[in-house]
Formats: structure tokens, sequence, C-alpha cells
């Protein structure tokens, strides 16, 4: 039992390092920008006005607020902070992954230390998924980091189906039961790893890693509670990781996820400690159709900025 909190300790102590360097640079990154008021963003004039560094609007505040809320409660996050971002357009689509992960990363470590203290797993397999994720984090932040806004909205486009589709079945209860088992072993590990990798990965084109993760955890027969440390634990050490290579390059909105921060710590708190239990059967139905409609605007916004091939010139006869 003592091994074990030990190992949960370290785990924290090492999330905090996380989170602190993190905070760090991201704090660094808003004092350059408040100083030089106006950032090269690589875009247009509204992204030069996303990137600018300042306080969030109550309307972002509120937007980190409700998201993370209901996360906590079993909605995600991810396709529904980009759904509201787009349906309202309240963010140039070549930054949301970016704000995504670096404004939901305070929430996301709430979440965390909260589910692996009080959620029992087996620790080496914690530990094992976590840094599976993470390295599938790093590698495909710096790709999707450079993306110019068409490739960003392709990913998040069929990102955002893909977790509709998840979300769907999550609705008419065709997600898998799960087993009795609080880690993996062998090949299942094997998986698990592999599976963790590419949430990782995935996570920086604003796909959510809650339902993939029960689908995959629980078809290799982990207990579902189990599966929320691994999910949760996953994700605190990719968003900073990913979130700060996103900060590097300039890519993301620092009011919006300063909003989504400020608003989403207060969020997670209320719905894990005071509601705890809500149904969301209803809202689940809402958050498909938006992310249904969300998604297939992005696809069509990248449809019709789709580079035109230019007439062939002219050749003059030489007579």
């Amino acid at each position: 039992m003592a091994p074990m909190l030990g190992v949960r300790a370290l785990l924290m102590l090492t999330l905090a390092g996380f989170g602190a360097v993190f905070t760090a640079l991201w704090g660094r990154d808003i004092a350059r920008k408040r100083a030089r008021v106006i950032v090269e963003a690589g875009g247009d004039g509204s992204e030069v006005a996303a990137t600018r560094a300042g306080l969030p609007s109550l309307v972002q505040t509120a937007i980190g607020f409700v998201t993370n809320f209901f996360d906590t409660l079993g909605i995600g996050s991810y396709a529904t902070t980009t759904s509201i971002y787009k349906l309202f357009r309240l963010l140039p689509d070549r930054l949301i992954p970016g704000t995504l992960l670096v404004g939901h990363m305070w929430p996301t470590v709430a979440q965390a230390v909260i589910y692996i203290h009080i959620v029992k797993v087996e620790m080496t397999s914690l530990l094992l998924l976590i840094a599976a994720s993470v390295l599938g984090s790093w590698l495909g932040a710096g790709v999707v980091a450079g993306w110019p806004k068409r490739k960003i909205q392709i990913g998040m486009g069929f990102a955002l189906l893909a977790a509709a589709g998840l979300m769907l079945a999550s609705a008419l209860h065709y997600l898998p039961g799960g087993g009795d088992t609080l880690g993996l072993h062998g090949w299942r590990m094997g998986v698990g790893l592999a599976g963790n990798f590419a949430f990782g990965a995935l996570m920086n084109l604003g796909i959510g890693a809650y339902a993939p993760s029960l689908i995959l955890f629980g078809f290799l027969g982990m207990d579902l509670k189990a599966v929320f440390p691994v999910m949760m634990g996953s994700c605190a050490f990719i968003m900073p990781t990913s979130g700060i290579r996103f900060i590097g390059r300039g890519s993301y909105s620092p009011r919006a996820a300063l909003g989504l921060a400020l608003g989403g710590v207060p969020g997670v708190l209320l719905a894990a400690y005071v509601v705890r239990e809500l149904k969301v059967d209803q809202l689940r139905w809402l958050v498909i159709g938006v992310a249904t409609y969300s998604a297939l605007a992005l696809l069509h916004s990248a449809a019709r900025d789709r580079p035109r091939a230019q007439p062939a010139a002219s050749v003059k006869a030489v007579g």
C-alpha cells in the first residue's frame, strides 16, 4: 500500500511540475504579446485580433465554465467547445486546436487529480499509458501547430464527425460494458499503449479522448471506472505537452484560452463536489447535432478555400 501511495504522490508531483512549466511559458508569452500589443498571426485581421493578449470576456469565461462543467459529468469538452466557437464564429478556425489545448489544461488537471485520488487503478498501467499518450501528443503537436488554416479545417471537420459518431454510440448504449480489471497486461497492454499514443496525437486536432478511451479500454476488459483516471491523467499530461508547442508558434487565442481556464476550474469543482450526477441524455443529443453541423461547416469552408488551378499561360507563336 505504501509504495502505491508513493507512486501516486510522485505522479501528482510530476503533474504539478508539468503544470508549473506550462504556466510559466504561457505567462511569458502573454506578457510578450501585451508588450507588443499586436502579434503576427500569419493570417487575416481576425487572427491578429484573436491573438492579442488581455483579459477574457464574460462570454469566453462562461464557455469555459459550461464546457468543463459538463465534461466532468460525462459530455466531453472538446467537441462542445469547438462547436460553440464554430457555430457562433467566435474564433478563427486555425486557432481552435491550440486554444483548446492551452485553455482546457488546468480544468483537466483538476479533473485528473480528483479521479486519480478517488478511483482505484493499477498504478503501473496508469503510468505506462500516460507516457504513451504524452509521446503521441508531442509528436502530433509538432505537426498540427504548423498546419495552414485549410488543413486545420479538414482535420477538425473529420475529428468532429468522429466525435459525434462516438457520442452517438454512447447515447445508443453501444459502448462496451467493460470488465473487472484495474489495469492491462501482456498483449492487452500493447494494444492499450498503441491506442493511447494515437489518442494523444489526435487531441491536437480537437478530438477528445473520452469516448475513444471508454471504447478501447472497455473492449480490453478494464473496469470502466478505472478508465477515468487513465483518461483524465493522460489528458492532463497531454495538454501542457502539446500546448507548449502551440504557444511557441502563436497558434492559439490568449484571451479565449484564459477564459476556458478561469471559467473551467470552478465548473469542474462544482460538477465534481456539488452536483456529482446529472441527467444529460437530452443535452448529449443536442451536442451530437451541433457537432455534426460544425463538422460539415468546417469541411465546407475547406472545400470553398481550395486553391484553384491557375490557367496555363498562353504561348505566342514565334514566326
